[in-house]
């Protein structure tokens, strides 16, 4: 083998180790549990957050929902409270089981919201 074609096998090995340890896409976030999480009789291991799915009518819906609590974010991308409504939303669960959770997940989670809403330009 020529020093080219080992260069050549070098370069192209650790392009395929940078794409193994690549972040998922910015509108997926996939949290693993130290140790399984249980909550109304189910255990998960891991959580997706599929951010990218959501539209402007879960955005309202989620408005609306704080408001009829008397509860309002005035700036979404700083609210816990709002961050992890749009996190269930996402993920295809009630909040009550994101505010469940150990904070040191529930606070991965959140933030996963917020670098979500600062992403898209909120």
């Amino acid at each position: 083998m020529t020093d080219f074609e080992k260069k050549d096998n070098e370069i192209n090995d650790s392009a395929a180790l940078k794409e193994q340890q690549a972040p998922p896409t910015k509108g997926v976030y996939v949290h693993k549990f130290a140790k399984p999480f249980s909550y109304a009789d189910k255990t998960v291991a891991e959580m997706e957050f599929r951010f990218e799915d959501l539209t402007g009518r879960d955005m309202l819906e989620i408005e609306r929902e704080m408001q009829d609590m008397q509860e309002y974010a005035l700036a979404p991308e700083i609210s816990s409270n709002f961050q992890c409504k749009l996190a269930a939303k996402a993920a295809g669960i009630g909040s009550d089981m994101l505010e469940s959770l150990p904070l040191k997940d529930f606070n991965r989670i959140t933030n996963a919201a917020r670098n979500f809403l600062i992403s898209t330009g909120y």
